[in-house]
């Protein structure tokens, strides 16, 4: 890297002048419209683009989980997305409440082959883009931004000549000025509202101006002004749906198209867990269920987190990393002791408060919400504590163990930790709390003399089974020494009595 950075790079394009935005003092409190381009951009990012079928099964799944607007092709580009297109066409595929968007670039048989893929649907969207940025004007096309310009305008103007042609279906159009991100606020507003004349939308038949952060080059907020501007700017806003677009290039395109809504942006595209080129687009699950958390309705249904990991990771060969927000295997695990204790004593207020309002330390969503269990929110290694192993034996054994219990347990659990180097399942904390406080039944006969420490007596009900009860002691023998034992039993007496023979019979017959 250059200890000089700035004699090789320079800040993004000119900024509009914005010193009285208004965005940074709203609130997002409904969602916005969605849209999935997982079949699209998501899957041109694929180093194995999709067949039909596995197309076909991803749909499905986009479908199940509520979207409403889907981009499913390219389908100028490749046989397999003109026939994706034409089967789900064909075979009536297509729910009467969702609306199919393909992509076009603006070239004459691009558009002509385009409209031939959506003959008889009964309604789409066509999305013509063009990128407008300087350096594609200088390297790309070669020419100013008159041309740049007109090739918008054509290819609006043939798209609209297609569109009137085939009056049996409910058209939309969306453009985009591809690079918007990166070209001067003055110019993209020039080519948008080019468009917008000649399209001549009106507040009943909307148009689409979709903003792409095609490269992401500044940081949310400059995102937000310039969606602001365009907002406050372009001719006939009433009659426009603003779109946008965010990618990942800096890791921030959640942010970004949170920031753009807040802006005025009323809809949003990106794919299910970011995926797509280069770092990927905005990640769809996490701008939902980041307004979930925030008590807003987002119109998307992921109560099977799981299922749609599955549906994506099928569909793409990649997977879900395990610290993905919501989403990865590890979101909602503790291994930290200190966070295991917050977490189990959270729970253990939740469900004394029984408000139903959900405010547990280090859990910003129920996992349950999702359709996960909270067998996996705290796991044990030896990072834990004594309320990692207690939470795992209360949820799968039914015991609630007293903090003297927890205490000596975790030096046990802890060594045990150490000696293995690795995590501690169900089964080995269990083992563990077996040989440490457990008499084989009737199997064992002691002898001596001791007395009753501390005790602890529990009602016990686990899987379905009767109730009985358990019992926790610690006793000390003749010569000081301790143990502790636990008993079950059917009832009070039982358990405190195998309890006591338990914790005897780690008594040596000196100690006694």
């Amino acid at each position: 890297m250059l200890t000089t950075p700035q004699t090789k790079y320079r800040p993004a394009a000119t900024m509009p002048d914005m010193a009285d935005r208004q965005w940074p003092s709203r609130s997002i409190t409904a969602a916005p419209r969605w849209l999935s381009t997982d079949l699209r951009d998501g899957n041109q990012a694929l180093m194995n683009p999709m067949d039909v079928p596995a197309k076909l099964k991803l749909f499905r799944h986009l479908v199940a989980i509520g979207f409403k607007e889907i981009e499913v092709a390219f389908p100028a580009a490749s046989d397999t997305d003109f026939r994706f297109v034409r089967t789900l066409i064909d075979e009536r595929l297509i729910p009467d409440d969702v609306t199919i968007q393909v992509l076009t670039q603006s070239r004459p048989d691009l558009i002509a082959r385009s409209f031939e893929a959506l003959d008889g649907v009964s309604r789409a969207c066509v999305h013509l883009y063009n990128a407008i940025s300087p350096e594609f004007r200088r390297m790309v096309f070669n020419g100013g931004r008159a041309e740049v310009k007109a090739l918008a305008v054509e290819g609006t103007r043939q798209i609209l000549a297609e569109m009137a042609h085939r009056p049996g279906t409910q058209w939309t159009y969306q453009y985009s000025p591809e690079t918007f991100s990166a070209t001067e606020p003055d110019f993209a507003i020039e080519v948008c509202a080019a468009v917008i004349d000649l399209v001549r939308p009106t507040p009943e038949a909307k148009m689409i101006i979709n903003l792409p952060a095609t490269v992401e080059v500044s940081t949310p907020n400059v995102y937000a002004d310039r969606i602001e501007h365009v907002c406050r700017t372009i001719p006939r806003r009433d009659a426009v749906v603003i779109s946008v677009h965010p990618h990942n290039d800096r890791g921030t395109g959640v942010a970004a198209a949170e920031l753009a809504v807040m802006a005025g942006a009323e809809r949003v595209e990106g794919c299910l867990f970011g995926n797509g080129e280069r770092t990927g687009n905005v990640d769809l699950v996490t701008l939902v269920l980041n307004l979930y958390t925030q008590g807003v309705a987002p119109g998307l249904d992921f109560s099977d987190i799981d299922a749609s990991v599955r549906a994506a990771t099928e569909a793409t060969g990649l997977p879900v990393h395990p610290r993905h927000p919501y989403a990865g295997e590890l979101v909602f695990t503790a291994f930290s002791g200190s966070h295991q204790d917050a977490i189990r004593k959270g729970f253990a207020d939740w469900e004394r408060r029984n408000t139903g309002i959900w405010d547990l330390p280090y859990l910003p969503i129920d996992p349950a919400d999702l359709g996960r269990s909270y067998e996996a929110v705290i796991r044990v290694n030896g990072q834990s504590g004594k309320a990692g192993a207690s939470w795992v034996l209360q949820h799968t054994q039914g015991l609630d163990l007293p903090r003297f219990v927890q205490i000596d347990f975790a030096r046990h659990l802890q060594q045990l930790a150490d000696d293995t180097g690795r995590e501690l399942a169900a089964t080995d904390i269990w083992q563990a709390f077996t040989n440490a406080y457990m008499a084989d039944r009737d199997a064992v006969q002691v002898d001596g003399v001791w007395t009753v420490v501390r005790s602890e007596t529990q009602p016990r009900r686990i899987n379905g089974n009767p109730p009985g009860h358990v019992a926790y002691v610690e006793i000390r023998g003749a010569t000081g020494a301790s143990a502790m034992g636990v008993g079950f039993g059917r009832d009070r007496a039982e358990a405190e009595a195998r309890a006591e023979t338990a914790a005897a019979a780690r008594l040596t017959p000196a100690t006694a």
